[in-house]
């Protein structure tokens, strides 16, 4: 029985060490047959000559210029060196061979690789994708602002993206900017937005929605108003910018610089500009005007000027007022007249300025100077128009202007 026991037991690790002999085979003929494999691999790649000219490895230094990218293409063709390994004996070739691997491996994963075929350089610039740089104008310019505008024809979406203010004057860095955004002549609320710093190119970097169907859009305009506000809440106008939308739609998403329409206090226009405040009461239904001043008239005698003020509804004259007659070419005014405007006539109803000389002969009608229309849409554009839609939603707030005059039609 022991005897048994023992025979088994030696059959069973006579064949245990004979199956571990058969795997060591094995695995030695797999590496020896995959290592041939990658030799042979390895040995397909050509040598390049010795006299082809350096290149400069992406680790050994950096780049003469940013822009400039060191670009290289490995060769494919059959270079003369092959054809001498091949005449060559068997021991020599094996070298050339194992040197070649070596400098493959060497500088494997590599953007470069020495001795292969320096081609040039690549100009990242040729291929970059140019952006919409927000880039603030010179100082010594007029204040600009930085926007976008773009319709979205599916959703029926007016989207005006407010992004920064550049070169605003010195005496209102230490203020803070705001900006009032309208899309006349049917929205009477406007859309605020405050900056988000001070100094001389205060940013904003915010989005308005304004829904306008696709037929209002050619004719609406987009107004923006910029604000400059003290720590007491004084607000002080720095100018504004009316966009026109028909036209311009076709550069949606495009970044604008529009310079602002600012308050000149030294520059006339042609005829002479009066200041003018306005305000109004919704619970008086009062209009109140004040005359203040004007200047740069072109005046033909020194008889003195008078302001005429006439409040009118569509086409029908409510009522005239007239100031007191001052001389001067710079008259100082100070006339205060009222009007009673119902509030569902704030939309309907203007007010004409209009300066006259009285003429030395009584029998003659005043000489007109000019004339100036402040109103909502159907009456004005441009500054007058602010002026009144500013007037309507700052109830009873005085808003005081400059206006150039302009000549009777």
């Amino acid at each position: 029985m022991t005897e048994q026991v023992s025979l088994a037991v030696g059959v069973s690790v006579g064949l245990l060490v004979l199956l571990l002999l058969g795997l060591m085979v094995y695995c030695l003929w797999r590496n020896k047959r995959s290592q041939s494999q990658y030799e042979e691999l390895l040995s397909s790649v050509p040598a390049v000559p010795a006299c082809s000219p350096p290149l400069i490895l992406v680790s050994q230094g950096l780049w003469t210029t940013p822009d400039e990218i060191p670009f290289a293409l490995p060769p494919r063709f059959m270079t003369q060196n092959q054809a001498d390994v091949k005449k060559t004996d068997d021991k020599e070739g094996e070298e050339l061979k194992m040197e070649v691997r070596r400098s493959i491996l060497d500088h494997r994963g590599s953007l470069s690789v020495s001795r292969w075929y320096p081609v040039g350089t690549v100009l990242a610039g040729l291929y970059s994708v140019p952006l919409n740089e927000v880039v603030a104008p010179p100082p010594g310019m007029a204040t600009r602002l930085c926007f976008s505008v773009e319709y979205r024809h599916g959703s029926e979406q007016l989207m005006v993206s407010l992004l920064r203010l550049g070169n605003l004057p010195p005496r209102f860095h230490g203020n803070v900017t705001l900006v009032e955004l309208r899309l006349l002549p049917d929205d009477r609320r406007p859309r605020q937005a405050k900056a988000r710093g001070t100094g001389p190119d205060p940013e904003f970097n915010d989005c308005f929605v304004f829904q306008v169907s696709r037929v209002c859009v050619p004719q609406g305009t987009l107004s923006v108003c910029v604000l400059s506000v003290e720590q007491d809440g004084k607000r002080h106008a720095v100018g504004r910018v009316l966009f026109a939308l028909e036209g311009e739609l076709g550069n949606a998403g495009r970044v604008l610089w529009r310079d602002l329409e600012t308050e000149d206090e030294t520059q006339c226009s042609e005829l002479g500009d009066v200041q003018i405040s306005l305000s109004y009461s919704p619970a008086l239904q009062r209009l109140s005007v004040v005359v203040l001043r004007a200047r740069g008239l072109q005046l033909l005698t020194d008889a003195g000027v008078c302001v005429q003020v006439s409040l009118q509804i569509h086409t029908q004259v409510v009522k005239i007022k007239r100031s007191c007659v001052v001389k001067g070419f710079n008259p100082n005014f100070n006339h205060r007249m009222t009007f009673k405007l119902r509030s569902q006539h704030v939309d309907e109803a203007c007010l004409r300025f209009e300066l006259q000389e009285p003429n030395n002969v009584c029998s003659e009608p005043p000489v007109l100077l000019g004339v100036l229309v402040l109103g909502p849409f159907m009456y004005a554009r441009g500054q007058q128009l602010q002026h009144w839609m500013d007037m309507v939603n700052t109830p009873q707030e005085a808003i005081k202007l400059w206006h150039g005059l302009g000549r009777a039609t």
